[in-house]
């Protein structure tokens, strides 16, 4: 959970799997409390959009919308992907989540001034299908390097490929990134504020 405010960024960070439904709101206030913020005070809310875990993904905009609701704001949605590549320096990043069924949601990324740029649109593919373009160099960061290491570095064969394992989209970048989007855009009526699912099929 993180709260920026001109450039500057509050985040609360805590690591509790199957308990977000529970933990969220109270991580809401704390950071708000750290910041000296009011909730009357805040402009738009940021939401991870996905891809990733459903669940995950549900709960994140629940909250989102309701805050968003409760405060009368808009929000603004963040890809978890731009999330992941915005965490690192490097000119280009292959940002990858492990999307089970021995697929990975992800996207390639280039570095332009401080903010990581897509190349292409986000795609769901096994790992042996994943390609790089417009670089011969990349970064890669996400849960889906971390379980398929591998098949990533097979597919990638002729690329220098780095990996910085354990990296997740961190609520600090979705706060900025949501920041330059509100900026740029506008934001969305709470309801239009949904989840990226990017997977056709989903059992409820």
């Amino acid at each position: 959970m993180a709260l920026w405010h001109d450039g500057d960024v509050v985040e609360r960070r805590r690591h509790a799997p199957n308990q977000h439904a529970e933990i969220l709101l109270a991580m809401i206030d704390d950071v708000l409390e750290e910041a000296e913020t009011a909730r009357a005070q805040l402009d738009v809310v940021a939401l991870g959009r996905g891809p990733g875990a459903f669940t995950g993904l549900r709960i994140g905009a629940a909250v989102a919308q309701g805050l968003a609701f409760g405060c009368d704001i808009p929000v603004v949605t963040v890809s978890s992907l731009q999330a992941l590549a915005q965490a690192q320096t490097a000119p280009h990043v292959l940002a990858a989540i492990d999307a089970r069924m021995h697929q990975v949601y992800w996207a390639c990324y280039r570095r332009i001034g401080d903010t990581a740029v897509a190349v292409a649109e986000e795609r769901l593919t096994s790992p042996q299908s994943v390609t790089v373009r417009d670089a011969d160099h990349w970064l890669g960061v996400g849960s889906g390097w971390d379980r398929y290491t591998a098949e990533l570095d097979a597919a990638l064969a002729g690329v220098t490929v780095e990996h910085r394992f354990l990296c997740h989209p961190g609520a600090k970048e979705i706060a900025r990134l949501g920041a330059g989007i509100y900026a740029r855009e506008g934001g969305l009526p709470a309801e239009q504020a949904l989840p990226h699912y990017l997977r056709d099929k989903i059992v409820g």
